[in-house]
């Protein structure tokens, strides 16, 4: 009869341990799911600090809307606190996934943009310190006016020379930039 019972309590333990594993993939634990709570709160600061233009691409239902539009006028620190948890909260119902997906992707056109204002900066330079850039530039960008640019350049390199503040290197930099939005293929 022991036997019977010891055997018996064998198979309740069996059972137990295989209903727990079913359970234990289903249920996170309280430090991951506070790991999550507060990436989405991060991803809500995140997303206050973007412009209206900007917040306005991220899909969010508008209680969510309206407390990010709200933050920026929280001034005091535990209010500004309690308002992110208030936010990280909201966020948990929506779909972080989508929001997380539309910030990255406005993020990686302002890197974009970064960059290519980057490439800008470096042909001014390079412009005004290089002979040989000029004919490397006319050939990148052809339908830009070559006749403007050699002034700029010129007028530029003057002001450089004469320790003036840099206005034309300025309006060089405009030039060239007119030269990116104009050409049909953007140079990487």
């Amino acid at each position: 009869m022991v036997e019977y019972m010891t055997h018996k309590n064998t198979n309740n333990t069996n059972e137990t341990e295989a209903a727990s594993d079913e359970h234990s993939e289903d249920l996170k634990s309280k430090t991951r799911l506070k790991k999550e709570m507060l990436a989405l709160q991060a991803l809500g600061e995140k997303l206050i600090a973007l412009s209206p233009v900007q917040q306005a691409k991220i899909p969010l239902d508008s209680t969510l809307r309206e407390a990010i539009e709200e933050a920026p006028r929280i001034t005091h620190h535990s209010g500004r606190k309690r308002h992110l948890q208030f936010i990280g909260k909201l966020m948990r119902g929506a779909d972080g996934e989508a929001i997380a997906e539309a910030y990255d992707n406005i993020m990686a056109g302002q890197h974009q943009s970064v960059r290519q204002q980057h490439q800008m900066e470096a042909w001014r330079d390079r412009l005004l310190s290089d002979s040989q850039a000029l004919p490397e530039f006319i050939e990148q960008f052809t339908n830009c006016d070559r006749q403007q640019l050699r002034q700029l350049i010129r007028a530029s390199q003057k002001e450089r020379s004469q320790s003036k503040p840099p206005a034309n290197a300025r309006k060089l930099f405009k030039f060239i930039r007119t030269c990116y939005e104009t050409a049909s293929t953007p140079p990487d």
